[in-house]
């Protein structure tokens, strides 16, 4: 099978994934720039947000397989070749180390682990009181395979976690529900906010300043889906009332975050380099090297995207 790796790396990245799917995917052959006759030949496309255009000229395409979970800006390309289904990466590896992050984030507000941190610049010795984890309601918004894996971490280790979803869905011993109706009364009682939706027009905005009021004064905000959901004007102005106590942001409209931002510099905000949940290339390859061979086989694609839906 001829297969086209394409997408915005630098060369150490395109090479690390390059010998990785080799290795995952030994019988077939790779292409990075192929030629107009190699491009007749090529069955499927192995991507990275790959410059706009860059998937019309392969009539024999089959399959367009991402290596991000998030295939939103993919999925703006209109160029993309109609008919064509298009698969979401979904690792488990990823998923386990989104939940470390959401685990690492939830501990740090519930415990005032940012608070002490900033005592220790301050030279400051003060302890503050130290609720129980089943006193810390904690709410999930995005109830895929990542947020379903943060919630069942979370509640295993005690903490009160419900989630929030577009279509109902079930978890054993955590609450969930669906509908914006829904979602205002559980936003009532949370002090932690995690964020792990998809980006979508219905949810792009979403962390504004009516979400923000209808949570507890002084709760916890945690984005680590992407930086459009999030109005960010909004959020200062939340965190500076007080009604939003402190944000852990992974995720931003402009990336890298520009120097003069005033995230870097707000007291109660932590940055991360967008770096929760990084994909491995060694375990990605391997899902990638599994829904390549349902292809050769005629079987069915893994993790397909919704067009409709957007993921």
């Amino acid at each position: 099978m001829d297969i086209l790796l394409c997408g915005s790396f630098d060369d150490a990245e395109r090479d690390e994934w390059l010998d990785a799917l080799r290795s995952a995917c030994p019988d077939a052959n790779w292409h990075l720039s192929p030629s107009a006759d190699e491009a007749q030949r090529i069955e499927a496309a192995v991507v990275a947000n790959p410059p706009p255009g860059a998937l019309r000229h392969l009539p024999n395409l089959r399959l367009i397989q991402s290596l991000w979970a998030g295939v939103d800006r993919l999925m703006l390309d209109a160029s993309l070749p109609a008919g064509v289904p298009v698969a979401r990466m979904v690792d488990p590896a990823m998923n386990q180390a989104m939940a470390q992050t959401a685990v690492w984030a939830t501990l740090s507000l519930h415990r005032g682990f940012f608070r002490y941190a900033a005592q220790q610049q301050a030279t400051r010795w003060q302890q503050w009181p130290q609720r129980r984890a089943d006193e810390v309601r904690v709410t999930i918004l995005g109830l895929g395979q990542m947020g379903r894996c943060c919630a069942s971490r979370l509640a295993g280790l005690g903490y009160t976690v419900a989630g929030w979803s577009s279509r109902p869905t079930e978890m054993d011993g955590i609450e969930t529900c669906s509908g914006n109706a829904a979602l205002q009364g559980l936003l009532q009682r949370t002090d932690i906010l995690i964020n792990l939706l998809p980006l979508t027009p219905q949810t792009e905005g979403l962390l504004d300043t009516p979400l923000f009021n209808a949570l507890p004064r002084g709760a916890g905000l945690v984005n680590l889906a992407r930086g459009a959901h999030l109005v960010e004007d909004a959020l200062l102005e939340a965190l500076d009332t007080g009604q939003i106590g402190h944000a852990v942001l992974d995720v931003f409209h402009h990336e890298p975050l520009p120097a003069e931002h005033p995230f870097w510099r707000h007291p109660n905000v932590t940055v991360l380099p967008h770096v929760a949940a990084m994909t491995d290339a060694r375990s990605a390859a391997g899902v990638v090297a599994q829904n390549l061979q349902a292809l050769r086989d005629g079987r069915p694609l893994a993790n397909l995207v919704d067009p409709k839906r957007g993921y």
